[in-house]
């Protein structure tokens, strides 16, 4: 048994289930709106919009407030890479250093406290 013509079978297999999935998100603009940073655009897609407040109404039905609090960290980070300020980090080839440091420990202040959520309290 040749188990390289097992492997390409199946992967065969998974790109025609997930070929019609791709092609459905390229259609919805989702993928385009997210990497853009489309705050606006994404927020009145009824693609993404449902899918988001059905998460964020499970979260509180379940009282899952810590989940809630990284998942909005998430979003403003998301958020905040698509300032002009963030565009503005490396200016040309070099790295704006006065302007990466503010970045370097906003994030560190951000990782440490959701390692004090995830690890710090008991529920």
């Amino acid at each position: 048994m040749n188990f390289g013509s097992i492997i390409d079978t199946g992967l065969e297999k998974i790109g025609a289930i997930t070929e019609p999935i791709g092609r459905f998100l390229e259609t919805t603009n989702l993928p385009q709106q997210i990497s853009e940073v489309d705050f606006g655009g994404l927020f009145t897609n009824p693609w993404f919009l449902v899918p988001f407040i059905a998460l964020v109404g499970y979260l509180f039905y379940k009282k899952a407030f810590r989940d809630l609090i990284i998942f909005a960290i998430l979003l403003g980070v998301w958020y905040a890479s698509g300032t002009e300020y963030m565009q503005t980090l490396v200016v040309g080839d070099e790295l704006q250093v006065h302007k990466v440091l503010p970045v370097l420990f906003g994030g560190a202040a951000i990782l440490g406290f959701i390692i004090y959520l995830l690890f710090g309290r008991s529920d």
